[in-house]
């Protein structure tokens, strides 16, 4: 059990997201998650009116946290090739970091519609991100390269979340690869 430091929603919020990640959504109490935060069950209750909406608040910092953290990396980059680099860090690393916490995403209420609200707000933001990088670049299709493009990452992030022997080299190779591909395509990696 920790003790509660400074405010007690984000203590609430950080037990949340370790037990939530380890636990999965279904099979986390409450009762848990107040036991790690130091404080009693009901308290929880005064700030988030359900476990749904306690899951959706973890989600959202979260998920913000990724949306600063691809933006403080954009800011860094100045070529086209050096942002779709700086994404594939951002998204690649993100789950890396994550490895150990695989059912705050393969375990979650799926079904709730404040968190299917907020998971498509989300995606629409990420997606406009990287649209327009594409665009500043003035290719064709921004819109399609974009979807492209995150959905090659999202498959590479399944290589870190399904792979426990998964480590920094993999990561390294993966995010490199990933630019790589999308910016030179698959005659960069032909033999001819």
């Amino acid at each position: 059990m920790s003790t509660v430091q400074g405010d007690k929603s984000e203590a609430i919020l950080d037990a949340a997201y370790g037990i939530f990640g380890s636990k999965g959504f279904y099979e986390t109490k409450m009762s848990d998650i107040a036991d790690e935060a130091g404080i009693a069950k009901g308290t929880i209750y005064l700030y988030f009116k359900s476990k749904e909406q306690l899951f959706v608040a973890v989600s959202m910092r979260d998920c913000n946290s990724f949306i600063s953290r691809l933006e403080y990396a954009l800011q860094a980059n100045d070529n086209t090739g050096d942002k779709l680099a700086a994404i594939a860090k951002t998204h690649l690393t993100y789950y890396y970091e994550r490895r150990n916490h695989t059912k705050l995403f393969f375990m979650a209420p799926n079904n709730d519609p404040d968190l299917m609200k907020f998971m498509k707000a989300f995606m629409n933001e990420y997606m406009s991100i990287v649209r327009s990088v594409l665009e500043s670049a003035g290719v064709p299709e921004p819109v399609l390269l974009a979807e492209a493009y995150i959905g090659i990452l999202d498959r590479l992030k399944m290589d870190i979340m399904l792979n426990p022997s998964f480590n920094e080299t993999d990561l390294n190779k993966r995010i490199s690869f990933a630019a790589a591909l999308f910016l030179d395509g698959c005659r960069s990696f032909l033999q001819v």
